[in-house]
């Protein structure tokens, strides 16, 4: 009798994110999915010019390499973003989406962040501002923003990439997307508010929207429990 061929899972951070974003879902979900968290080239130098569509080819060519049959997308701001322009790309490639906080409509950016990178308090009261639980803001994190936004190759591409994605509004092409869709969100997320994710939701033909109060822009951090516990649903359809 063959064993029973887990789904795969793929899981895409934002543009401030890093895989550590992920260690909850990936604790969770690991024993019954195979899990994918690929690190993004977001500071490669060709990254200055038509990044989002650089990013899409990278998740293209790391699901070739993995051999990854039909994943489940998951994709937090940018990482949404991303998995939202593969599955336009590829219709016919991957199961379902689950876009939290997702960037694709319109944002706040952060961008403001990059004007007064030397001073260590402003970084650190912009990076509060994206979480509504406060708890899970780390020194590590704000230390990790800090020391990119003072990297001036690492800022210059963050910039390129963030006026990327602010430029493009999928809006028109949402109706292409006929696989189930779970939107994740927080009522306090400030970069993509509320209205964000029910424009999602009225565009997107299959989707179900979830919002997560006492939450902002990084709900599976913010919230990780409840988070788990829409995905799991949603995952179990």
């Amino acid at each position: 009798m063959s064993a029973i061929h887990k789904k795969d899972v793929i899981l895409l951070h934002g543009l401030f994110g890093s895989l550590s974003n992920w260690s909850t879902v990936i604790n969770q979900f690991s024993i019954n999915y195979n899990v994918f968290a690929p690190k993004l080239p977001l500071f490669s130098r060709t990254m200055r010019r038509n990044s989002l569509t650089q990013l899409v080819k990278y998740l293209e060519n790391y699901i070739e390499e993995n051999k990854i049959i039909k994943p489940i997308l998951i994709g937090n701001s940018l990482g949404g973003h991303i998995a939202i322009l593969y599955a336009l790309k590829n219709p016919h490639r991957f199961e379902k989406l689950v876009l939290a906080g997702s960037s694709g409509l319109f944002e706040n950016t952060l961008n403001a962040s990059f004007v007064r990178v030397k001073d260590y308090n402003y970084i650190k009261s912009k990076v509060e501002e994206v979480f509504q639980t406060k708890e899970v803001i780390t020194k590590e994190l704000i230390d990790d923003v800090y020391s990119t936004a003072n990297n001036p190759l690492k800022a210059l591409s963050l910039i390129a990439i963030a006026r990327d994605a602010k430029r493009q509004n999928l809006k028109e092409d949402l109706h292409k997307i006929n696989q189930p869709v779970l939107l994740v969100w927080g009522k306090q997320d400030i970069v993509t508010p509320p209205e964000v994710a029910e424009e999602f939701y009225f565009h997107l033909p299959n989707a179900k929207l979830e919002f997560i109060d006492n939450c902002g822009h990084v709900p599976m951090m913010e919230q990780p429990k409840l988070f788990n516990q829409y995905l799991n649903q949603f995952l179990a359809i």
